[in-house]
């Protein structure tokens, strides 16, 4: 048995949405994020309701290996949800979603990212994961839900938007 420190990354952000929080809170979803997210098309989404739940898993296409990712908490009440991104022998993820009010009609969303690698090549990921590659991804993200949000359509972005 091999016993290690984790080499572990975290990164957080605080996006403000122009929406109160029930209405942002189900577009939070592994079906409802291809409304508004650019390049999101998920291979399979396994879900009782056909929508995010716990224990709903979905799986993304990714290089070298598709990503499972597996709603551990979604609480519509809390404003509130969690979700572990595993990438097969590169690294295993934590993202972590809270919504609260902002203002008479906006909400604020912190939003978590948390990394730890599983081999060399999640070392080399983690090292490209700096904080200006996750602003410019959250950015993108709440630049995205707000053009949704206002307009109820797509907002169609000339060049690829950073990932997380």
């Amino acid at each position: 048995m091999r016993v290690e420190k984790p080499n572990r990354v975290s990164r957080s952000f605080t996006q403000h949405l122009g929406a109160p929080p029930g209405e942002v809170f189900p577009l939070l979803c592994p079906v409802r994020e291809a409304e508004w997210v650019n390049d999101w098309r998920p291979r399979l989404v396994l879900s009782d309701s056909g929508f995010a739940e716990p224990d709903c898993l979905f799986i993304t296409p990714g290089i070298p290996e598709d990503a499972l990712w597996l709603m551990t908490v979604h609480d519509p009440e809390a404003l509130c949800l969690e979700i572990i991104k595993i990438i097969p022998g590169v690294v295993v993820g934590k993202i972590s979603v809270a919504l609260a009010p902002e203002g008479d009609h906006g909400c604020s969303s912190n939003i978590t990212y948390a990394y730890t690698s599983l081999s060399k090549h999640g070392d080399r990921a983690l090292e490209e994961f700096t904080d200006a590659h996750f602003r410019g991804f959250m950015e993108a993200w709440e630049k995205e839900l707000n053009h949704f949000l206002s307009t109820g359509t797509k907002l169609e972005f000339p060049e690829p938007k950073p990932s997380a």
